[in-house]
């Protein structure tokens, strides 16, 4: 690896959280190295990110935000950090993306073009048309490249924290409380690894959505992060509140394609092939309930007539052709792409897995029970989502935590970890890549079918039975081959898929998006 080996800061991870992180840190004259599991830093969740991003409505305030938060979070949230987010959020969008960044929103003749989406009262999401995840994650990488302290690495898969507790060769440190000194780093290139010290961590390494048959989620969410934390003996919390976008397009052709939800808020409804509306069976507020309702509603009907999937009735919400084209460009060509006008065509969507309500507890600062660990974004739990995530308050998160965690980090006198740590000890046994795929497969249909929409003991208990046997195989694998990313991901993945499955077996209420039967 042609790069230092110590840095005042270790970022995985190259979404809105770590790219805010990283950039604050910097700017506080930290020597900050970047990494990325992908070849391509803009594959992450945030670039695929369509709706928005809260900002203030008209005749708006933290304490009407702070509502919808709490109501939208089903009797779960953190209301402390929820009115952190409330009351800092829109001012560092309106400080950090519109007047340092520059970032391109959407505007109409009153100012900024604010839309509305699910749980929301008013409109105050605003956007970049239905690309602001890209136009973000653009905008910053391209400041993140010229950044004269800034290392990015991309093609660079973490492979485990370094805590002395755990790899250091004294065997007396045992007995020190956890802390984390950097991270052991694949190479893909090489195909080395190779120990990076830091005096604080940052995991920043988005969702887990990979691990289900059906996602909205980039290549690159399979769960490392989460995997990674549990092993260097972070706690994680709430790991069973998987969120399910009610609207991913319904195609054999496309893969991960998300239908935003702010088409919804602009009127669109939800209807079934023989165009009949449905959402006013299950919520008062229709098509534009919580997504955990209308994604439980969709799967029930489509249980229940025997349906492949439901439709998006664009026509209904008054919008012209060309207002439906300039305002959901990205949306338009992609569908036309696979032979539907969604001007005057009916939409085909699913419910698919889009966001992990929990993960690896932190404060307000983004700081972990491990010293020098901190976690931002999607991977972390603050506590802001409680049961169920309101619509565009993930970037709004992932850009505050990355601020605050910055910030702290550079208020805090890390000194340089000195520890007897080895070099990585590397096996060269090879594994077959069908054996990878079909061991993906398993876990991706086993979440879908048993810890998906509608869990139950019965399901849940199949569950763990067959992801407790896969994990005993993989882990056999993973001791005696060579590493590459493919295999790291598998086994963080199908840990990832226990955490979940474990959770949701112990909760046996019926919670936001966590809906148990029994």
């Amino acid at each position: 690896m042609d790069h230092p080996e110590f840095a005042d800061l270790l970022v995985i991870g190259t979404g809105i959280a770590g790219c805010t992180c990283a950039l604050e840190a910097a700017k506080r004259g930290l020597k900050v190295i970047l990494i990325s599991s992908a070849k391509d830093p803009h594959e992450s969740n945030t670039y695929y990110a369509q709706g928005g991003i809260i900002y203030k409505g008209k005749e708006d305030s933290a304490d009407l935000l702070l509502r919808d938060i709490i109501e939208a979070g089903a009797g779960l949230v953190n209301e402390e950090m929820a009115s952190i987010l409330a009351k800092e959020g829109p001012e560092l969008v309106e400080k950090l993306l519109i007047d340092e960044l520059r970032i391109p929103f959407a505007t109409s003749e009153y100012g900024l073009d604010l839309a509305r989406e699910g749980g929301h009262m008013i409109s105050r999401i605003i956007h970049v048309d239905d690309m602001t995840g890209r136009a973000i994650s653009e905008r910053m990488l391209e400041v993140v490249g010229n950044h004269p302290d800034i290392i990015l690495m991309s093609g660079h898969t973490a492979v485990d924290i370094i805590t002395p507790s755990h790899h250091s060769s004294n065997p007396l440190d045992v007995y020190r409380d956890l802390e984390a000194v950097g991270a052991y780093v694949l190479c893909q290139e090489t195909g080395r690894i190779e120990p990076l010290f830091a005096r604080a961590t940052v995991l920043a390494t988005g969702g887990l959505g990979r691990i289900y048959l059906h996602t909205t989620n980039c290549s690159v969410a399979r769960g490392d992060g989460y995997a990674m934390a549990a092993r260097a003996g972070a706690r994680l919390v709430n790991m069973e509140y998987v969120q399910f976008h009610p609207t991913a397009l319904f195609h054999p052709e496309a893969k991960s394609f998300l239908i935003s939800e702010s088409v919804r808020g602009e009127g669109a409804v939800l209807v079934t092939k023989d165009g009949k509306t449905f959402m006013e069976k299950y919520h008062p507020m229709g098509s534009l309930a919580p997504r955990d309702v209308v994604s439980r509603a969709i799967y029930t009907e489509m249980l229940e007539r025997g349906d492949e999937c439901v439709y998006l009735d664009l026509s209904a919400s008054g919008m012209s052709p060309d207002r439906i084209r300039s305002r959901f460009p990205y949306i338009y060509r992609t569908c036309l792409e696979y032979g539907i006008d969604i001007t005057k065509d009916l939409v085909p969507v699913i419910p698919a897995a889009h966001y992990s309500c929990g993960g690896v507890l932190v404060d307000s600062v983004g700081r972990t029970n491990i010293k020098r660990l901190y976690a931002i974004g999607e991977v972390s739990c603050t506590g802001v989502h409680g049961a169920n995530r309101l619509a565009s308050t993930s970037l709004l998160e992932c850009l505050l935590w990355g601020y605050r965690a910055a910030v702290d980090i550079s208020r805090s006198e890390y000194d340089i970890p000195m520890y007897p740590i080895p070099d990585w000890e590397e096996e060269d046994g090879r594994v077959d890549p069908a054996l990878i795929a079909q061991d993906w497969s398993t876990i991706r249909h086993t979440m879908w079918n048993y810890v998906g929409l509608i869990r139950s003991s019965e399901r849940l208990e199949k569950a763990l039975e067959d992801l407790t046997r896969l994990s005993e195989v993989i882990e056999k694998l993973y001791r005696h081959a060579k590493l590459t990313d493919e295999l790291i991901g598998l086994r963080n993945g199908v840990q990832v898929a226990l955490l979940v499955a474990r959770a949701a077996w112990h909760n046996r209420t019926k919670r936001g998006c966590h809906y148990r039967e029994g």
